[in-house]
């Protein structure tokens, strides 16, 4: 869960977004078998680009 951690403080901090929203969407992330902190960190900020 340290990865999950990690990538909800980055996406937090470089989007400024609803924490409560960034944590559920890396949750699934984390839950489909994502542990790798950029690579959560990254599919994050492209979804909550679009």
């Amino acid at each position: 869960m340290e990865a999950q951690k990690i990538a909800v403080d980055a996406v937090v901090a470089l989007t400024d977004c609803d924490r409560d929203t960034v944590i559920a969407f890396i949750h699934k992330l984390y839950l489909a078998g994502v542990r790798d902190p950029k690579r959560l960190t990254f599919k994050s900020l492209q979804a909550l680009r679009a």
